[in-house]
């Protein structure tokens, strides 16, 4: 049999039930994780019953957030898509939550995720909210708006037969986000911690971030962004107090600090 879109797995199937969890969702198709349960290994089937699934959906899109709580810089959407037979866990074996991973475990499958699209066995995208749209309109609507534009990316308007398009895609979500309605899709909660290809997506989208608010430090030296990536550490909270806002800091998070 074909190794299980998501991540390895023995079966998939309508009502199969692995290793002590059975899920039921009447939606899409099997879903495989992995999740840590009771210090064990526990895999987990999400079943769906949608006639005829498997036939209609070629590619599967994990899709993550890095970045929504710092006091400066963006918030970043990963996208990454890969055909629905990709074994994820096979390909990235160490893959997890980025925030689970050191930093240098990041960069490396990173790299991979890069050389791996550039064989075209996978695509993905990153895209960004600058800190004014996350002034001016909330971090929900940014999230948003970035989650639209990285999938949208992935996914033509217009596809057929073996092409990616609206119609042939499954979106998989972490937490609260979800993408827009004309795809397939499934929001799953820790989904960064219990789907790979979810974790996959935290990664590149924290991986870019970190290297650009680097990028950034270099023009805004007093505030440490290296270090911290724009969050409320007591160093970055520090230099706030005694350099105030800079031209990337949301204004919204700091007003409080500055008081």
């Amino acid at each position: 049999m074909s190794a299980c879109p998501v991540a390895n797995a023995k079966r998939c199937g309508t009502g199969v039930e692995m290793n002590k969890i059975s899920c039921h969702n009447a939606r899409a198709c099997p879903a495989v994780a992995l999740a840590k349960a009771d210090d064990m290994l526990v895999v987990y089937t999400r079943v769906f019953s949608q006639p005829c699934y498997h036939e209609i959906v070629k590619f599967l899109i994990g899709v993550d957030e890095a970045g929504r709580g710092p006091l400066a810089g963006p918030v970043a959407i990963g996208a990454v898509m890969v055909p629905k037979k990709f074994d994820v866990l096979k390909m990235f074996p160490d893959v997890k939550d980025s925030k689970l991973l050191s930093p240098k475990k990041r960069e490396e499958i990173y790299e991979e995720v890069v050389a791996r699209t550039k064989a075209g066995e996978m695509r993905f995208c990153v895209r960004f909210t600058e800190h004014t749209f996350i002034d001016a309109y909330g971090i929900t609507r940014a999230v948003r708006r970035a989650v639209q534009r990285s999938v949208s990316n992935l996914v033509p308007r217009h596809g057929s037969g073996q092409a990616p398009s609206p119609q042939n895609v499954h979106v998989f979500l972490d937490g609260l986000l979800y993408a827009p309605s004309k795809y397939e899709q499934e929001t799953i909660i820790h989904g960064d911690v219990l789907v790979p290809l979810i974790s996959l997506a935290s990664v590149v989208a924290k991986v870019r971030r970190d290297r650009l608010m680097i990028s950034l430090s270099n023009k805004f030296p007093s505030y440490g962004f290296e270090t911290h990536k724009g969050y409320g550490t007591e160093r970055h909270r520090a230099a706030l107090r005694e350099f105030g806002l800079c031209e990337i800091h949301r204004v919204t998070y700091c007003t409080s600090l500055l008081k």
